[in-house]
Parts: C-alpha cells; sequence; structure tokens
C-alpha cells in the first residue's frame, strides 16, 4: 500500500470520520462501518482532506480538466479545499464549482456556486463516499444541463465495495452506465489491511468482532462479479 493511503486511513481515524459499529447508510442498508465527512471540521483537517484528493485525482485523471464540481452540501468544501490544494501542490489552477439547492434568482442567479461552465469544460466530480450510486443520478443532470461539457470522472474519498443498484459494485456500476471513470482515495480493502489486528495509537481499531461484522456484511451486499 501506497504511504499516502495508509496516512489517509489514519488521519480519518484520528479525525472520527471512520467509525465502526451500527449505522444505516443512505441506501438503507444496514453498516458496520461509517465514514462521515462532516467531521472534518477545522482548516488543517480540511487542508490535508484536500491534499490527499488532490494526490488521487492527479494518479487517475491527470491534471488537465477545468472544473471541480462539489455537489451540494459536502462536496462544497472537498471542492473548494481540493482546488486549493491542487493549486498548491501541483501549481494548477483548476475552477471550483457545486450546485445549489434551489435556484437563486437575484443577485448571483441560477443554480451554481463558484464558477459558471463554458461549452468544452472538462470536468472532474468530487464527492465524499457512494454507496449504491445514487447521488450520481443527481449530480450528472446539473452539470449536463450547463452546456456542452465533458465529464471525466468521479473521485471520492473512501471506495465502500458493495453492490449498487444491481450485482456490480456501486462504482463500477457507475463507470459502465455513465462512461466515466472512478477512482477513490482509499478502498475498504485498504482501511481493513491497514487497521486490522494493527495497533495504533494505543489500540487496535479493528479487531477479530469488527472484522467479522465486515466480512458478513460483504457477504450481503459484495459486488456478485
Amino acid at each position: 500500500m501506497e504511504a499516502y493511503k495508509e496516512k489517509f486511513i489514519h488521519f480519518m481515524v484520528d479525525s472520527e470520520v471512520l467509525r465502526f459499529g451500527s449505522f444505516v447508510t443512505k441506501s438503507g442498508r444496514q453498516t458496520p462501518f461509517f465514514i462521515n465527512t462532516g467531521n472534518y471540521r477545522t482548516g488543517s483537517q480540511l487542508r490535508k482532506l484536500g491534499g490527499f484528493y488532490a494526490r488521487a485525482i492527479a494518479d487517475t485523471f491527470g491534471l488537465d480538466f477545468d472544473i471541480l464540481f462539489g455537489p451540494a452540501y459536502k462536496g462544497i468544501p472537498l471542492s473548494v479545499a481540493t482546488s486549493i490544494a491542487i493549486g498548491e501542490e501541483y501549481d494548477k489552477d483548476v475552477r471550483y464549482s457545486s450546485n445549489r439547492k434551489e435556484v437563486k434568482d437575484h443577485g448571483d442567479t441560477g443554480i451554481l456556486l463558484g464558477s459558471k461552465f463554458g461549452d468544452g469544460d472538462r470536468v472532474v466530480i468530487i464527492e465524499d463516499v457512494t454507496t449504491a450510486g445514487t447521488s450520481i443520478r443527481e449530480t450528472l443532470p446539473i452539470i449536463k444541463a450547463q452546456g456542452n461539457v465533458s465529464v471525466l470522472g468521479l473521485v471520492v474519498s473512501v471506495d465502500r465495495m458493495e453492490r449498487g443498484e444491481g450485482e456490480k459494485s456501486a462504482l463500477r456500476e457507475i463507470e459502465e452506465k455513465y462512461g466515466i471513470r472512478t477512482t477513490a482515495i482509499v478502498t475498504m480493502q485498504e482501511v481493513v489491511e491497514c487497521l486490522y489486528n494493527r495497533e495504533y495509537n494505543g489500540r487496535v481499531v479493528i479487531g477479530p468482532e469488527i472484522k467479522e461484522a465486515i466480512d458478513e456484511y460483504y457477504r450481503q451486499y459484495g459486488p456478485r462479479n
């Protein structure tokens, strides 16, 4: 595993973003692990987070794109922090954009915050996590309605590695259905590899009981092909 991935996993643990227990996802699944990016609450956390996203984007998509689009609401700080990190770490100036939940009809009108779109713009979408691929269905029409733009791909912080609406993983379904590439800073397989039965800051984050709950979850919701 690359060193930056291990650092990111430890960063999630330190920030109490990666948690284990009993949770219900947006898709209604009972899950033993939860990634809550709302727990990134400080400037220093967002600065680090943007750097991890920037690395994942550069590794997968390169930096030849124009706009980083973060769907409201959690995608708003993600797009800002990551566009700053790309500028600082790669000397590449990319625009950021997000959507409003309601169209604004006065002042800075429209549905977008940040940069407007122009014909020919190349876009990378940034989100926190994708469980069943439901959010991308809402995001793509918003982007496509802005003009003749190309969506290069989607980056998330953690690939939960579970089924979407069919038998394949959610990210694989997105790739095949919408014709875009997807990537994640880390996968849940890498999270387990990094934390299982290994002490970190004086404790074992994933012991045998949690590991068995994760395995059972994937027996139920893991991709079939």
